[in-house]
């Protein structure tokens, strides 16, 4: 094989320097401390990335230019790598550091403190750090377009080859037939790279890949200006054989550009594609791309915190997305010491949020009321509504007789004890204008004060019955001032003229002694004489009534949710909790959901006064509502709510309010001095336990009104259980437990709690008039009280001698000087005007004989119990002691 050589052919050298890899492992050692003083020391090894040998400069290659130029896009992939090398530097090798001495210490102390100082040169660093990258990114995405646009002429170029080639093969199949064509193609291959102009690179290229040198010799193979132009050739030193060398694949498909993809099975066998860079590795060249954003300091977001009354740690280091190490760090500044479970409260909460850097929104568990109540209505909407007038007055003046008469019914005949102890709402419709009026029936005796309270609160006017030949009495005294309170409008009924000895001029001069004068008397108040029984002037009060609400101008909107009031509530056992609300505002219809107190529910049927079904009830109506999961408090407002999970929280928080105030009466809670010192006085006090269930809240309030009024210092009732509906097997338990006795009012008990308490004991008392109940229990009470014990004298008697008897002792002769003296009294021996003994008499004898009592002028012999130290001149007072019965 003969070599030649050609003047100007550049060779391939090996470099004599042998090739070695150096290690990728930095190696250390590092000391462990563990427990009872023992260490260890241990080899670390730190390993570093694999660097491909492409990544080295295109200078140190002994290639021509044309083959080191094509690579120069890549080079840029170095020019990241000396910024992520200070990195690589200051992450040390992992040592453990040991416990600070004292000089390091107060050397870190000093460091802090010049913090301050370099603060404000570490700011025009980074001023001019933020220029240099900006002008470092313009660079850069000045590079990205010139290799945008480099690729895109080399998709051109290989367009155009493509294209030369298919031509060539053509005009050989035309010319010499199939045979030929293969000769002919090989032939006109390098031709278009050769004949390539110099202007077909881009305009963005370097200066390098311009220096294109002479084209060759088709031939010669070695100085081809494409690494895809055919074989090369390369000769292994003098007198070597000549071998072909394997050229790369091109990496760009001629034709539109290939979605980027998986490499699955189907490709790899596919001849036609070219595989390409996965999604991997382009991601990756992303990354490196942006690396040094990655070391740029973020911006804090400022984020507003919602504060509640009470929060944990974590949970305020979660809503503001700081780490809760720092808010315990913070904490601890401030000398609290906590774990991220405990709960601070809002100021501490707000002083940490502020120290962060973000914004506070203080918020309190009361929020979830907010919007319930008093929404104010658009007065374009309003419409005319139905007046509620409430009826009060004194106990058996003919309050529930005139609504009687008003509504044709017979309510009193279906009261204990002939007097009203329910409130009632009813609605009746005047016969002469035709509108409707809501009336509200209250009771007069006393214990009912809360629900004539109640009633003055809902209503519109206040009807003020007060019975002619009665007068003025303490509930009607207490009426007006409820109507006062309310500010409401009031009308007086002076009610029974047709008695005899009805005295209406004497009923309007004593309402002047509580500031309420009629129009007769000159003032603006209202009077009407009436007649329940005779029904004389209903139709003027009614007429009254309807004047006084269209002078008030009463409207609302009926379109909006509804809003109202219990007005009395009850637990029957065929319906469940019952309750009868006043409907103030909006439409209350079957299915809403409602809100009244600590309860909740669903309204499954309104049934109006008169018994019959309806399906909505607008305002100033009164219907019983059924569908609550419990009876609700007699005077709690009722709203209606958009959804469950909105009752659901209010009623919960609702219901933590109360049991928080049950706990705090119960246990009484510390507080002045005034209430320790009361607490004291009651410490020894004597309770009568008691279980109370009624029919009804309103009777069941005012019973417990009437027995916490009963008690004194030395007795109380202690309730023990106060509710709604029968007396159950439950309640009998209860009261076994604390020997109790259980009271029943207009309810009955069950048959397994009355054979429960007929097997264990236990009392059960029922009522129906609110009077027996008090007086029964105020004398169980009395019973508990302790007696009184008043002495009683009987006489004196006078010593005269004093006689000392064997085998009996000292008796002292005396004589009586007045009074009597009986055998057995209570006796006090005083000398010289001192009490030196008190006793009893275990002797008095007159003459030799016993007797009981000696008369004033006798004389007789005594002797005490247990004493005989009897001197000449002493003077026996002789006195009963009578033990006298207290009642409350």
């Amino acid at each position: 094989m003969v070599d030649t050589k050609t003047p100007g052919d550049k060779t391939l050298s090996v470099p004599t320097k042998t090739l070695t890899l150096k290690p990728r492992v930095e190696t250390g050692t590092v000391r462990q401390s563990f427990s009872h003083g023992r260490t260890k020391q241990v080899v670390v090894e730190k390993r570093g990335k694999r660097r491909v040998g492409g990544d080295a400069p295109a200078t140190e290659t002994h290639a021509p230019e044309p083959v080191a130029a094509k690579p120069a896009p890549a080079a840029k992939a170095p020019l990241s790598r000396p910024a992520a090398a200070p990195g690589a530097a200051r992450s040390g090798s992992g040592v453990v550091l040991r416990t600070l001495t004292e000089d390091e210490r107060s050397a870190r102390a000093s460091a802090l403190a010049d913090a301050k100082v370099r603060e404000v040169e570490e700011r025009r660093l980074a001023e001019e750090e933020a220029k240099r990258r900006a002008s470092r990114e313009g660079i850069e995405q000045a590079e990205r377009e010139a290799a945008e646009a480099r690729r895109k002429a080399e998709e051109e170029r290989h367009r155009l080859e493509e294209e030369a080639k298919r031509k060539a093969e053509v005009e050989a199949k035309k010319r010499f037939g199939e045979a030929e064509a293969k000769t002919a193609t090989a032939a006109t291959t390098p031709a278009p790279a050769a004949a390539r102009p110099a202007a077909a690179r881009p305009a963005g290229a370097r200066p390098a890949t311009a220096a294109v040198p002479p084209a060759r010799a088709p031939g010669v193979a070695a100085d081809g200006s494409d690494e895809d132009e055919g074989p090369r050739q390369i000769r292994r030193g003098p007198g070597g054989a000549v071998r072909a060398v394997t050229p790369p694949k091109t990496t760009h498909k001629p034709g539109p550009q290939k979605e980027r993809g998986r490499l699955t099975l189907v490709t790899a066998l596919n001849a036609d594609d070219v595989r390409e860079r996965s999604i991997a590795s382009f991601r990756r060249r992303t990354q490196r791309l942006k690396g040094h954003a990655a070391n740029e300091p973020k911006e804090k977001l400022i984020r507003e915190v919602v504060i509640p009354e009470a929060i944990t740690i974590q949970e305020l280091a979660n809503r503001m997305s700081e780490r809760a190490v720092d808010v315990i760090r913070l904490l601890m500044k401030q000398g609290a010491m906590h774990k991220i479970t405990d709960v601070i409260d809002a100021d501490t909460a707000q002083l940490i949020t502020e120290e962060m850097g973000h914004s506070v929104k203080r918020v309190a568990a009361s929020d979830v009321e907010e919007g319930l109540f008093d929404v104010v209505d658009d007065s374009t909407d309003t419409e005319p509504r139905s007046p509620v007038v409430t009826v009060m007055g004194h106990v058996d003046h003919g309050k529930t007789s005139l609504l009687d008469a008003l509504r044709h019914a017979n309510v009193v005949s279906g009261e204990a004890g002939g007097i009203t102890q329910h409130i009632g709402a009813y609605q009746v419709t005047s016969p002469e204008s035709g509108k409707k009026i809501t009336f509200i029936d209250t009771p007069g005796h006393a214990a009912f004060t809360a629900m004539r309270a109640r009633g003055a609160k809902v209503t519109d006017i206040v009807i003020l019955v007060v019975a002619a030949d009665d007068g003025v009495m303490p509930q009607t005294v207490e009426a007006i001032n409820h109507a006062k309170a309310a500010k409401v409008p009031m009308i007086v009924a002076i009610n029974k003229i047709d008695k005899p000895d009805a005295k209406p001029e004497r009923v309007r001069t004593e309402l002047l002694q509580h500031e309420v004068q009629v129009e007769s008397f000159g003032g603006e108040v209202v009077d009407v004489e009436v007649s329940a029984k005779n029904k004389t002037n209903l139709d003027k009060l009614l007429e009254m009534i309807a004047l006084q609400a269209e002078l008030l101008d009463l409207k609302t909107n009926s379109e909006r949710p509804a809003e109202g009031t219990v007005i009395e509530a009850k637990l029957d056992r065929g319906r469940g909790p019952v309750a009868t609300v006043l409907v103030q505002r909006g439409t209350l219809k079957v299915g809403d959901i409602i809100v009244a107190g600590a309860e909740m529910g669903r309204v499954r049927a309104l049934i109006s006064d008169q018994g019959e079904n309806l399906d909505e009830a607008g305002p100033s109506v009164p219907v019983e509502v059924l569908g609550f999961n419990g009876p609700p408090e007699a005077g709690d407002r009722l709203a209606v709510v958009e959804n469950e999970a909105r009752a659901r929280q209010v009623t919960s928080y609702r219901a933590h309010q109360k049991r928080e105030n049950a706990a705090a009466s119960i246990s009484g809670m510390r507080g002045s001095l005034e209430q320790m010192m009361s607490q004291l006085k009651t410490a020894g006090r004597k309770e009568f336990p008691l279980i109370v269930k009624a029919d009804v809240q309103g009777s069941l309030e005012a019973i417990l009104g009437s027995l916490e009024k009963l008690g004194t210092d030395e007795v109380a009732a202690r309730i023990l259980h106060a509710g709604v509906g029968g007396i159950s097997e439950s309640d009998v338990t209860l009261a076994e437990g604390f020997n109790a006795a259980i009271i029943g009012f207009s309810v009955r008990a069950n048959k397994e709690a009355a054979a429960a308490a007929k097997r264990n004991g236990i009392e059960i008392r029922y009522y129906n008039i609110i009077y027996d109940l008090v007086d029964d229990i105020k004398k169980a009470m009395s019973g508990l009280l302790a007696p009184t014990l008043r002495e009683t004298m009987l006489g004196n008697a006078q010593i005269l001698e004093v006689f000392n008897i064997s085998k009996v002792g000292k008796v002292a002769g005396c004589r009586v000087t007045d009074g009597t003296v009986e055998r057995g009294a209570n006796v006090r021996l005083i000398r010289d005007n001192v009490v030196v003994h008190e006793g009893k008499l275990s002797t008095l004898k007159r003459f030799k004989d016993e007797v009981k009592e000696v008369q004033s002028g006798q004389e007789c012999g005594m002797a005490f119990e247990n004493y005989g130290d009897m001197r000449v001149g002493d003077v026996i007072e002789c006195y009963r002691v009578e033990t006298i019965q207290r009642s409350l």
